[in-house]
């Protein structure tokens, strides 16, 4: 069957118009439903996994017997949920404008997730996958909750094999991805001591004020010349405005690449927690890394080049971007597994309105693909 941009924008505005956002399961669940009869159909096997109630399942998918003896020539991922939340699909459902398709989570990741559907099966039906050995492993807890419940399992399935190729979509200037920041996040909560402000004003402590200091110094712990970015994205605190605020918290995220860099943020957030501003004050900290840097290995760097040859041959032009964004790429890279991210098709506008799909890159990207799956299950192990 030859491929038909007709059937693909068919079937992406299926998708996209399934509300999957993490933290409601039920999207997810038909989301996966889809690619499991899909994916059945073809004759692969398909095992749903219920990691944790909270999340919707997550699917493991190959042409071969699944179990634990399993090894795989390619692993694919890709995530089946998104961070809009649910009414999001029906204010404003996919659409086209010219060469570009619009809807929650078209480029991030259901794009994606449709054409590793699309690039396997013409490569089965192209007899290409007789003697492969191909999983691919959709999860449903990727965004907002950095994959917590399915990145082990990932990361065993990662061991397994001799590649991971990720299916997020490729850069808005038609860029790879073979690097990515780790992620850390850390949630704040200050204990003060409420008053009534004017009344009993001495007799209070505010966590509001102490909060406010550790948000300078926190973003003043930012280093771009090291690439490493803190930034405190939501703070609350206080109940009136007449009242000393007796708690107050805030959640922070950091990106980076070096692990130290990390040592170093956690060594001022526990000396400002050591030595507050306001006393009397209490801060707990919690979190830590979520997930690690996505840094190219060597053997990385092989296939990097192997894909450039590719491309060449098919006229394709892209280059390779190091990006600010989470992927479970990032786990299996740091297990030591080559990673190659961004093999979906080209867009833009992740996580916000104006999310794109450019709907001419979706064929000249699935042959691309196709022929990476082809080049590394042809190669030497």
């Amino acid at each position: 069957m030859s491929f038909s941009i007709d059937q693909y924008m068919k079937d992406l505005e299926h998708l996209v118009n399934i509300d999957s956002v993490s933290s409601e399961p039920d999207g997810a669940r038909r989301i996966a439903a889809f690619f499991q009869e899909r994916y059945e159909a073809l004759g692969w096997n398909v095992k749903a996994h219920e990691f944790d109630p909270s999340i919707g399942p997550c699917l493991e998918i190959s042409n071969r017997p699944l179990g634990e003896d399993a090894s795989f020539d390619v692993l694919l991922l890709a995530h089946m949920d998104t961070v809009f939340p649910v009414g999001t699909a029906a204010e404003r459902p996919f659409s086209t404008q010219g060469d570009r398709a619009f809807g929650p989570g078209v480029i991030d990741c259901k794009a994606g997730l449709l054409s590793g559907l699309y690039a396997l099966t013409e490569l089965q039906e192209k007899n290409a996958l007789n003697d492969a050995r191909i999983c691919v492993f959709l999860n449903s807890d990727h965004e907002g909750i950095s994959s917590r419940y399915s990145h082990e399992y990932s990361v065993s399935l990662a061991k397994k094999s001799r590649n991971v190729l990720v299916l997020e979509g490729a850069r808005a200037n038609g860029n790879l991805v073979h690097q990515r920041k780790g992620i850390a996040r850390y949630h704040l909560t200050v204990k003060g001591i409420g008053a009534h402000a004017g009344v009993d004003y001495a007799k209070g402590r505010s966590a509001v004020e102490e909060l406010a200091h550790w948000i300078i110094a926190l973003q003043s712990a930012t280093n771009l010349g090291k690439e490493t970015t803190v930034n405190v994205g939501i703070i609350d605190g206080g109940t009136s405005i007449n009242a000393i605020p007796s708690e107050a918290s805030a959640d922070v995220d950091v990106r980076y690449y070096d692990a130290q860099e990390v040592e170093r943020i956690e060594k001022l957030m526990k000396t400002m927690a050591a030595h507050p501003h306001v006393p009397d004050t209490q801060i707990t900290i919690d979190g830590g890394i979520t997930r690690p840097p996505m840094l190219p290995s060597d053997k990385t760097k092989h296939l990097c080049a192997a894909i450039d040859a590719i491309g060449t041959d098919l006229n394709i032009r892209f280059g390779w971007t190091a990006s600010g964004g989470g992927s479970d790429g990032s786990f299996s890279a740091f297990a030591g597994v080559p990673t190659i991210d961004g093999l979906g098709p080209v867009g833009g506008g992740a996580h916000s309105v104006g999310e794109y799909m450019e709907i001419p890159t979706v064929e000249p990207r699935l042959k691309l693909l196709e022929h990476v799956i082809t080049y590394i299950i042809n190669s030497p192990a």
